[in-house]
């Protein structure tokens, strides 16, 4: 039927048009995308299924010909454009295609919304645990590390959160702190009489400034170092010497 006063019957108005991505299934908005990054090839399979990851993660590969897409259900009933910026970041991922910033901006954006924090920040908790190998290793305690640094430092008045020695002589993370589970983590290279006990103090110092300045969320940016951290930081005594220890371990 056509009305002559309006519109043909199924005519789809550019705001019709706009709001139907926000009718799209998961799969329909990989599809959709998939064609955009890569028009000239062929359609593969598209499965995409939600996960109880310990965290807001979100996998994709491709096997077989097929892509499978595995993603946090920490996201579902995300908005649509959401997905659509995931498909973007996946899909770009796998293709080794650069991802256009307002699609990592927009993810980031959700991701950093309070209400997220607090379910990626309970999914951690409840669903993942941290696995170290105590405070007390071959040459040096963690626990008197800490206290030691914390009586000069912070005044005793830190409160000693759960530490271990990493699992493995990891040179890429040196240490790291994390507050969903209230762990400091140090790495075992640092249990060796050939590495000095400063660069140990040193890393140990960095790991307590992050639990005593929490992480800043500010839309889509989230500042680890805030101002108030490396201010703190350029106090400890030798840290250009325990810098360069870094650089040199063995």
């Amino acid at each position: 039927m056509f009305d002559p006063g309006g519109e043909p019957e199924n005519f789809l108005t550019p705001l019709h048009v706009e709001s139907a991505i926000f009718f799209e299934t998961p799969e329909g908005i990989f599809r959709r995308v998939h064609r955009i990054l890569r028009p000239r090839t062929p359609l593969p399979l598209i499965e995409v299924a939600w996960k109880r990851f310990a965290n807001a993660d979100s996998h994709v590969r491709m096997e077989n010909g097929a892509i499978e897409v595995r993603i946090t259900d920490l996201l579902e009933g995300a908005p649509a454009p959401v997905i659509e910026a995931l498909a973007y970041i996946l899909l770009g991922k796998l293709y080794r295609k650069p991802i256009a910033p307002q699609f990592n901006h927009r993810y980031r954006l959700y991701l950093n919304r309070r209400e997220m924090r607090r379910r990626i920040t309970h999914a951690r908790q409840t669903r993942g645990r941290k696995v170290h190998s105590g405070p007390s290793g071959k040459f040096h305690n963690l626990e008197e590390v800490f206290e030691e640094l914390n009586m000069a430092h912070f005044g005793g008045m830190m409160a000693r959160p759960a530490i271990g020695w990493s699992r493995v002589r990891s040179r890429t993370r040196l240490g790291h702190f994390d507050p969903s589970h209230n762990t400091i983590i140090i790495s075992r290279i640092f249990d060796d009489v050939r590495v000095p006990r400063l660069a140990l103090e040193y890393v140990m110092f960095h790991e307590m400034l992050h639990l005593h300045y929490p992480v800043d969320h500010s839309g889509a940016r989230r500042c680890v170092h805030t101002p108030d951290f490396k201010a703190h930081e350029k106090l400890f005594p030798r840290l250009k010497e325990a810098k360069e220890m870094l650089r040199k371990l063995p």
